[in-house]
């Protein structure tokens, strides 16, 4: 983790440059000024220092893995990374209620009355789909 955050940060520096420059460039045009490449600019920036900061931030913390030792081999890395479920109905349901959601704001907001409920039952589906009755996993 430490080098990935190591790579984030380096970018959220090259990236800040980068908007200072086309900034600085953009207002001395004779367009006037773009505010718009600018201002996405700085919040791309913004959010590669965060994940930047927050990637340091866990190395610290966390067991040093094979991508941080640079004599490591790619069967290093190898082992269980975690649990994820086979099969999940959840992400349709929530993919159903967004496209619903964003037809509302196309078509009319009275079309979230149908989609709310259909992302809600979505979410809550996905959070406790593998939870059946209290200490379930003791």
């Amino acid at each position: 983790m430490k080098e990935q955050g190591k790579i984030f940060l380096g970018f959220a520096v090259f990236i800040l440059a980068m908007a200072i420059t086309y900034g600085v460039w953009t207002n001395h045009s004779e367009h006037g000024v773009e505010a718009a490449g600018t201002t996405a600019l700085f919040l791309a920036f913004g959010l590669c220092a965060m994940v930047g900061y927050y990637l340091a931030y866990t190395a610290k913390r966390v067991d040093t893995g094979a991508g941080d030792n640079p004599e490591a081999e790619v069967a290093d890395d190898a082992g269980e990374l975690g649990f994820f479920a086979p099969h999940s109905w959840q992400p349709l349901s929530l993919a159903i209620g967004g496209a619903l959601a964003f037809m509302g704001v196309i078509f009319g907001w009275w079309l979230l009355y149908w989609s709310i409920p259909i992302i809600l039952i979505g979410l809550f589906g996905w959070v406790f789909e593998f939870y059946r009755g209290e200490d379930q996993n003791q």
